[in-house]
């Protein structure tokens, strides 16, 4: 058997290989090498077309791997916790409100994700109040049922930065680190809020 033949042998076993691997950078490695072995292989042989074949292939797996690897260094950033709320705003629409107006009620239809930018912010039900820099309305996005978990109440002149469930939605599965921001952020006030829960209900008992 001549060297061509264990090349082209070579190549189609990488090839056949890409349809059982489970995860994509090895399959695309696994591709990567499969082109290269078959364009030795077709041009030794004198098989034209299937080089050309391959030689287009090989671009494509290359810039495959490329974005898969991006991607997976961005998903690991996000998990260090870079992403900042500031890298929203420019998707965000500006809001002013007056002392003492209701943002949303409990139970309201979740359509709108904010970011505080002035003043503060009252959620009745939980009597806890957030401040410039911080997010509301992150649970009702998220939740199945997309409504209001609390009342927003506003204090004092208060300016806003808001983003439709539809965008937010959109930059969710585009963007990776806004994802995990918002995977956190939704996590970390779960658990506040269940802390405060916790601690009202001590003190009821305790009266």
């Amino acid at each position: 058997m001549e060297w061509q033949e264990y090349v082209g042998y070579v190549g189609s076993f990488l090839m056949f290989s890409t349809f059982w691997m489970k995860t994509m950078i090895p399959l695309r490695l696994a591709g990567i090498a499969a082109n290269c072995a078959m364009v030795v292989y077709a041009a030794a042989v004198g098989l034209y077309p299937m080089v050309a074949m391959q030689v287009l292939m090989l671009p494509v797996n290359v810039y495959r791997l490329i974005q898969m690897r991006g991607l997976l260094l961005r998903v690991s950033e996000a998990t260090d916790g870079t992403f900042h709320p500031d890298a929203l705003v420019p998707f965000m629409d500006k809001e002013r409100h007056a002392d003492g107006d209701i943002l949303f009620r409990e139970g309201d239809d979740s359509h709108k994700l904010y970011l505080i930018r002035a003043g503060r912010v009252r959620l009745q039900e939980l009597d806890h109040v957030l401040g410039p820099g911080e997010m509301l309305g992150e649970i009702g996005i998220l939740s199945d049922s997309n409504r209001r978990t609390a009342t927003a109440i506003c204090e004092g002149q208060v300016k806003l930065s808001s983003i439709t469930r539809a965008d937010v939605t959109q930059l969710f599965f585009q963007n990776p680190e806004f994802g995990f921001f918002l995977m956190r952020l939704v996590t970390d006030r779960l658990l506040s809020n269940q802390s405060r829960s916790k601690v009202h209900q001590d003190t009821l008992a305790r009266n």
